[in-house]
């Protein structure tokens, strides 16, 4: 199969997360930057990244990269493109999304119409048409200029792969699948282990630790836009890609997660979640406020993303609330907490500063994954 370069963004401070999720399974790194990840691979890998990486938005098929400071070398570096290897005669093509960072072209309408007609100047000599139906399947591009050098991805995906497809009913303020499962990722919780989320809303953190735990591949229950691309990606590819994410899967783990909230209105949509999400066993949720969080065992972890303030009168319950966490965390003997906020005074109204942070932008919100690890268990003969 030809190989190609694939792209696979990420939340800006989680690459190296990334990174180390496409080296297990199997395939080479060429570059990592801010905000994504660039990996070799074939037409499999096109699938397997799909379906098995668990802290990327996409898979973008890298079709070229080149520079351009006027709209004139844009239109020429786009109809320099071999295009008819990648789209056919009754292909849909446009340019769905251009982010231009420090570069003489910046607007994205201007990029788009610019680049479509390239695009169609060069099919049009190609395929000796004067006129594209469009009729066939979707290519949707995705573009990036930075420092004026263009690059041009094909989207694989088309809706973000951080919609697994289980999350029906969300809570204020959710947090983003592919979010939460690599700040789990960033933990050394292991599905032997206890974790709690005390403010788990929606369900988002309690749900992707058990996909963990049950070894459940995050696209198995969804589908890519390039199950289309008979051209480019084989059938068969996609079954293969299927077939091992369900005989990957063990129902039988057992675990101890927990997903606690003061909302019933979001604990039953969280219950609502795990039922789609197929690990409604494997988590418990109940109706309890921060300031009961009690546990018997040890060696247990917090993970969490408790509110922010994001709006004025919610930011004067945030000391008393924070104080609340302290105190609970304080009471769990040996355990770790990991908390995800944008709230400058957190550490202060916790009462303790994190062994470590994580400056980690959530959207276009800067927070901070602030640690305090516990100890290790001791080890088990």
């Amino acid at each position: 199969m030809e190989k190609w370069e694939l792209i696979a963004p990420c939340h800006f401070g989680l690459e190296a997360v990334l990174k180390r999720e496409i080296q297990d399974l199997g395939y080479e790194i060429s570059r990592v930057e801010d905000g994504k990840v660039t990996f070799w691979g074939d037409a499999q890998a096109v699938a397997y990244g799909n379906v098995f990486l668990r802290t990327t938005e996409r898979i973008l098929l890298k079709v070229a990269e080149f520079s351009a400071e006027t709209f004139e070398e844009l239109f020429q570096g786009t109809k320099e493109i071999p295009w008819e290897n990648y789209i056919p005669k009754d292909g849909k093509f446009w340019v769905t999304k251009v982010n231009s960072i420090k570069s003489k072209l910046f607007s994205p309408s201007d990029i788009q119409s610019i680049m479509k007609k390239a695009m169609v100047e060069r099919l049009k000599e190609y395929y000796g048409v004067s006129w594209f139906e469009e009729d066939g399947a979707s290519y949707p591009l995705r573009v990036t200029l930075m420092k004026d050098v263009v690059t041009v991805g094909l989207d694989t995906s088309g809706v973000s792969l951080h919609k697994r497809g289980y999350r029906q009913m969300t809570a204020k303020a959710p947090i983003t699948e592919t979010l939460a499962a690599a700040l789990l990722m960033l933990t050394p919780w292991k599905k032997d282990r206890i974790l709690v989320d005390p403010f788990c809303g929606s369900g988002t953190f309690p749900i992707e630790a058990a996909m963990m735990a049950a070894n459940m591949a995050p696209g198995r229950n969804r589908s890519f836009l390039a199950e289309e691309w008979k051209n480019l990606i084989p059938r068969k590819c996609w079954y293969e890609a299927m077939t091992e994410a369900d005989d990957l899967v063990d129902r039988k783990v057992q675990t101890d997660i927990q997903g606690y909230d003061i909302d019933p209105g979001v604990l039953k949509a969280a219950r609502e979640n795990a039922r789609l999400a197929e690990v409604e066993g494997m988590i418990h949720f109940q109706q309890r406020p921060v300031k009961e969080l009690r546990h018997p065992k040890k060696y247990g972890f917090i993970v969490t993303n408790p509110p922010y303030g994001e709006r004025l009168e919610d930011k004067e319950a945030l000391p008393q609330l924070y104080r609340e966490i302290g105190e609970s965390f304080r009471a769990l003997d040996s355990w770790s907490m990991y908390l995800i906020t944008s709230y400058e005074d957190a550490e202060r109204y916790i009462g303790r500063k994190a062994d470590k942070n994580r400056k980690i932008y959530n959207g276009m919100l800067r927070t901070y994954l602030y640690q305090y690890l516990g100890p290790k268990p001791p080890r088990r003969n």
